[in-house]
């Protein structure tokens, strides 16, 4: 072989080489993130195989795998606390909250280390690490009474809590999707403009109307601004400045205490309370409940509006006094200010995930824990009187239970983009809680008419399963 044909040769093969290092490079750095998304790919096709359930509070199954299929038990009812499972499009919910729990634990090692040895666990020849079971806090029957109900309206969503530990009984958001068919539908849901995909649960943000009116009575009476004796005067408007503040939930009540204003859900008196209690004292209490900073849970949450405090002009606080306004909350927060007031006057964390077992063996278990204390049981105690008045006499009596003595608080929130949105929340038994609820069905109007017989049944439900 002459000198020219072994130099010829010696750059074919360094072409050769080259263009298998920019291949390679290509692969890894370009083409990476397309086929690790394939729905076909076998790193996610084996890990799948082997992920952790989630589980119920009774055990009751709610996420699984089949062969390479995640399989949901309970469909669109628990999709939105649940969230999907995608090698195309992600992750959402507790699948990706709890996606490092789920995982089998060598996942993060050798891609082809992990293919061969799960790929020989499927064979049986050996046995491979599985993910963890995540056990969370959601009561199947709960969950199914309130989905069913909230699916009556367009768009809707609650919160089932027990007061006492801030566990999450129940979570659901209308419209839903079929996880188990989220692949093919994905697109359609995305375009929907419904909005499906958004958890109104936790990230809807609505004014909360008139159910805000049970902060400003445990503020206004904690302070000592006002007392159970109070007597208010509502002639159906009041003038603050030149702002003119008319009733929306009812007509003039005229002169009358601080529960049968509570009860009657006079926007009127309550505008008077905020500013007798004045910006600061308002604000100060807004920042013992926490509304307005982020939330401590297992899943994201969308954080309060509330208002720069140096924004604040007196019809400003008039209209945040009964929850309308800038002020803007998820079902979530109301139900844990039900929750708080529930808890003699401790606002609980609330938590969906009880505990991540592994092996059989629990890896990590939660346990009740209080975020504040924002008012004296002695101050909670007289609100939660007032609540009962509400449901015995007063704007929420679809929400009253045969021998139960409820504790509620009906909310019709105005909506500058339609419709009023309606709320409820509540608590039961009131001398002795074990299940606080929040519902928001929206554009429909009165809040005892709509959602305050959601609240009910999901009480019901919560009492039979909750002791």
């Amino acid at each position: 072989m002459t000198n020219r044909s072994i130099r010829t040769l010696s750059w074919l093969f360094v072409a050769f080489f080259a263009l298998l290092a920019l291949r390679q490079a290509y692969v890894q750095i370009v083409a990476a993130p397309s086929i690790a998304a394939r729905s076909n790919n076998p790193r996610h096709v084996l890990l799948d195989a082997f992920r952790g359930r989630i589980l119920a509070s009774d055990g009751t199954v709610l996420a699984h795998t089949v062969g390479s299929q995640r399989l949901y038990p309970l469909g669109a009812a628990a999709a939105q606390a649940l969230g999907y499972l995608s090698a195309r499009y992600g992750q959402s919910g507790i699948e990706e909250a709890f996606d490092g729990a789920l995982t089998p634990p060598d996942s993060s090692g050798d891609t082809i280390a992990q293919i061969a040895s799960l790929a020989a666990a499927l064979r049986g020849s050996a046995r491979a690490a599985q993910g963890a079971d995540v056990v969370t806090t959601i009561e199947p029957a709960i969950q199914n009474v309130l989905f069913s109900l909230l699916s009556r309206y367009p768009r809707a969503a609650g919160v089932v809590l027990d007061p006492r530990s801030g566990a999450v009984l129940a979570l659901a958001s209308v419209p839903s999707y079929d996880p188990n068919q989220f692949d093919s539908e994905f697109p359609a849901l995305r375009e929907d403009a419904e909005s499906p995909l958004l958890d109104r649960a936790t990230d809807g943000l609505y004014p909360p109307g008139s159910t805000f009116k049970l902060f400003t009575a445990a503020a206004a009476l904690d302070s000592g601004t006002v007392t159970m004796d109070s007597h208010f005067d509502d002639p159906g408007y009041l003038a603050i400045g030149n702002f003119l503040l008319h009733d929306n939930e009812s007509e003039a009540t005229g002169y009358q205490d601080l529960t049968n204003a509570f009860a009657l859900s006079s926007n009127v008196d309550f505008a008077q309370i905020a500013l007798r209690m004045g910006t600061q004292t308002f604000y100060r209490y807004l920042d013992r409940w926490g509304i307005g900073a982020p939330l401590d849970f297992d899943l994201p949450v969308q954080t309060d509006r509330v208002p720069p405090q140096s924004t604040i002009v007196p019809g400003e606080l008039a209209q945040m006094g009964f929850g309308q306004g800038a002020l803007l909350m998820t079902p979530l927060r109301m139900a844990l200010l039900a929750a708080t007031i529930a808890n003699a006057g401790s606002e609980p964390r609330p938590y969906l995930v009880r505990e991540i077992v592994r092996n059989g063996i629990t890896a990590s278990a939660a346990s009740a824990a209080t975020l504040a204390n924002p008012v004296s049981a002695e101050t909670a105690a007289k609100v939660t009187s007032m609540m009962v008045a509400v449901v015995q006499r007063g704007t929420g009596t679809p929400a009253r239970l045969p021998h139960v003595s409820v504790a509620g608080k009906t909310g019709t929130a105005t909506n500058p983009r339609g419709r009023s949105h309606s709320w409820f929340v509540c608590f039961a038994p009131a001398d002795s809680p074990r299940v606080a609820v929040a519902v928001v069905v929206e554009n429909v109007g009165y809040g005892a008419t709509y959602a305050a017989p959601i609240a009910r049944a999901a009480l019901a439900a919560g009492l039979e399963t909750v002791h």
